[in-house]
């Protein structure tokens, strides 16, 4: 019989066969890497429940990562992973799999959550309520720089050609400086809470070169517009943005993307991930103009104090007045209070 484990903080040998057999498992993303324990845990301090399996010999067969997210605005939550786009179990073998999951509702009931949630990419539990918001853009990265441009639609072909043409420049940051004052100020304006400037030096820490920021500056040297993006295998996935209000006049936010795929191309990478989005959202025609389509995520739910999915997201009419109110507030206020608020969301 599989016997869930789970994995210590402190147990650095087995958290690297974790990795290890993340990085080898097609079913694993970046997020379900053994550091965004130490993550969650030292920022926002919710409990972790980071679930493995082994076979006879000893070698993990499957992972889960959860954390415990407890919230009196948002709800009481066993969810893989906060934060993240993807998560769920990730295995190499179906019973290993299936005792994970067996092993997570148990420690939902346990705590008293509302509901389970694993973020999974592909659908596993047809009979599980679903969340069908969320799609992912995944696109191939060609090894010619020209031919990626050219498989670029037209009209956003056009854009980046604009901030070439505009005299923009990128660079690679080595803190979160930067970054942080662009994304801060682009969120408040959009009305929702920032994650801490401690929350991007940790994944900075943590994962070393496979997170990385990237600047990109106006003829003056002035930012423009930032992204901090992750590498998984041969993939680039960008995460967090943050754009100056006059980045659209240097069509900044196109060529940020252009030169995050130009330099993937570089590196000989194959895969751009433009993450997840909402649907009928501008960050959704905006990722269809770059030629990627949209495919569906398969976020599963087992329900214990509920009787719907949870709707925690913008999108939501319930959160109107909170998202109006906080556009109002000085960014000093609101980079303050944002932590305390976005700790929740996960």
């Amino acid at each position: 019989m599989t016997v869930a484990r789970r994995l210590s903080p402190d147990d650095a040998r087995t958290a690297a066969a974790w990795d290890a057999f993340v990085l080898a498992c097609p079913d694993a993303t970046f997020f379900h890497r053994a550091g965004w324990q130490d993550v969650i845990r030292r920022v926002f301090r919710h409990d972790t429940y980071f679930l493995y399996a082994q076979d006879a010999a000893g070698a993990i067969t499957a992972v889960l990562p959860l954390a415990h997210v407890k919230s009196l605005l948002f709800g009481n939550a066993l969810v893989s992973l906060p934060f993240a786009v993807y998560g769920g179990v990730a295995a190499s073998d179906p019973d290993a799999a299936a005792a994970l999951e067996d092993e997570a509702q148990r420690i939902a009931q346990r705590l008293g959550t509302e509901h389970l949630e694993l973020r999974h990419i592909a659908a596993r539990h047809t009979d599980w309520p679903t969340q069908d918001l969320y799609v992912t853009f995944r696109k191939e990265i060609l090894p010619d720089e020209e031919a990626n441009m050219l498989a670029i639609p037209r009209k956003q072909r056009a854009m980046v050609r604009k901030g070439i043409k505009n005299g923009l420049t990128s660079a690679v940051d080595s803190d979160v400086e930067r970054f942080f004052a662009l994304y801060a100020d682009n969120v408040h304006r959009h009305g929702t809470p920032a994650m801490p400037k401690r929350y991007f030096q940790a994944l900075l820490e943590t994962f070393g070169p496979d997170a990385e920021v990237m600047t990109v500056c106006g003829p003056d040297g002035r930012p423009l517009s930032g992204v901090l993006s992750f590498y998984f295998r041969d993939e680039v996935l960008p995460y967090y943005a943050g754009d100056a209000e006059a980045a659209r006049d240097f069509a900044a936010n196109d060529y940020k993307y252009w030169e995050l795929m130009r330099r993937a191309c570089a590196r000989g990478l194959k895969t751009f991930d433009y993450g997840r989005s909402k649907q009928g959202t501008g960050s959704y025609s905006f990722k269809r103009n770059w030629g990627f389509e949209p495919t569906p995520l398969h976020y599963e739910y087992r329900l214990y104090k509920r009787d719907a999915v949870p709707q925690n997201n913008p999108a939501n009419a319930k959160y109107k007045l909170l998202i109006e109110t906080w556009r109002r507030l000085p960014i000093g206020v609101a980079n303050w209070l944002g932590p305390f608020v976005v700790r929740s969301l996960g």
